[in-house]
């Protein structure tokens, strides 16, 4: 009853924020991947995720397709499956992503450790531990319902489970985190999926209409972003100060106070749309930023997503100085690392400023997306041995 009420809170929101026609379409599309989640067949790896949002997109559905391109066959599907338990005969590995802990999932367990069948946990942030939540901002603007759910770790019940040996997760920060709790961590980074990799080399074909701005976007994803992105807008005051022919491009929920009503003028607002229509909206910028507080254990958390969601199509990011970007992104080669307000502002200023180094930092930051964040060119031997090893056994 709590899942239920958590999910009718969440397209409430959704509706409220985007209007119902466009609310209402986001919705039908994620109610059409939820109802398919209840039909799983059998195979070697099984994915199970709360939800069907952004997520577990990342987390289940992507991975799911990167191990069938190395030749397991897996399926997807959703803690709410009433059928759950009965699909532990069916399947020899299962994978728990962000899964919140409920009759359906405790019997799956017990099943599956009855057969000895290997069980993994996965995350892509630290919700599985309440001594983090004070970091999370989100978490005061929940439901009640919701934070109910939240107050004793998503998963929490699954990753001190002795049973389980194996974690796999994002980045190195979380990898620390997990292996502070005994476990073996394989880190699995988030990737592109074949459909939207071809999406992007559509729209990719398609030349630019240019209008002699330079948009600077910056795409929140949540409402959890609110604070990243304020950590930049003395920055950004600076840099629409500077440069007339800059504008910035918001889009995704977000919530900024009035510092930036001088530039109103210069703002595109751009609403929630559908994951496919997402990625034209990423190709409407020329600079893209990845803005994180630094020291939150929350952000530090975060992927490099919004590096290879820009870098696909040959956009530049100026991101966080935090130890994720720092390992994805080659400073001054495929992207520009920043700390301080002096260094965003001199960092998108250059790019602002030189053509010419926006398209080689762009088409350096697509190279290394499609070489290490598409299932296409995925390479994982670890992973995929130890899936192997867990299949045969």
């Amino acid at each position: 009853m709590k899942s239920l009420l958590v999910k009718l809170g969440k397209i409430s929101l959704m509706v409220r924020k985007n209007g119902l026609k466009e609310g209402g379409k986001i919705v039908a599309g994620y109610l059409k991947i939820y109802l398919k989640a209840f039909f799983v067949g059998s195979g070697d790896v099984l994915f199970i995720s709360s939800g069907v949002g952004d997520s577990a997109h990342y987390r289940a559905y992507n991975p799911a397709e990167e191990l069938r391109l190395h030749g397991f066959k897996t399926a997807t599907t959703i803690a709410d499956n009433p059928n759950l338990s009965k699909l532990a005969d069916k399947f020899k590995v299962f994978v728990f992503h962000r899964t919140v802990y409920n009759k359906n999932i405790e019997k799956l367990i017990e099943k599956a450790k009855a057969q000895k069948k290997e069980i993994i946990f996965d995350t892509d942030d630290l919700v599985y531990d309440p001594q983090y939540l004070v970091y999370m901002d989100y978490f005061q603007k929940m439901s009640r319902a919701e934070q109910e759910q939240y107050k004793n770790g998503i998963g929490a019940e699954i990753v001190n489970d002795s049973y389980v040996k194996v974690c796999t997760t994002t980045v190195a920060y979380l990898a620390d985190k997990l292996r502070e709790k005994g476990k073996k961590v394989i880190i699995v980074p988030n990737k592109i999926s074949n459909h939207e990799l071809e999406l992007a080399d559509k729209i990719l074909g398609k030349e630019k209409t240019g209008d002699g701005y330079i948009r600077i976007g910056y795409y929140s994803g949540t409402l959890s972003h609110n604070k990243d992105f304020a950590t930049i807008i003395p920055a950004l005051i600076v840099i629409l100060k500077k440069y007339k022919n800059a504008r910035l491009l918001l889009a995704g929920p977000l919530d900024f106070d009035n510092k930036l009503d001088e530039f109103k003028d210069r703002i595109e607002i751009l609403p929630r749309v559908s994951r496919d229509e997402y990625y034209e909206n990423v190709y409407k910028c020329d600079i893209n930023l990845a803005p994180l507080e630094i020291g939150n254990p929350f952000c530090e958390a975060k992927s490099e997503i919004k590096f290879s969601g820009a870098g696909v199509f040959e956009i530049p990011t100026v991101a966080v100085r935090n130890r994720t970007y720092f390992e994805a992104i080659d400073d001054g080669v495929d992207g520009f690392l920043a700390e301080s307000a002096e260094e965003w502002v001199e960092k998108i200023g250059r790019l602002i400023e030189d053509e010419n180094l926006r398209n080689s930092m762009g088409e350096k930051a697509r190279e290394k997306t499609l070489k290490d964040y598409t299932n296409k060119n995925s390479h994982n031997r670890e992973y995929y041995d130890y899936i192997s090893e867990k299949v045969a056994s």
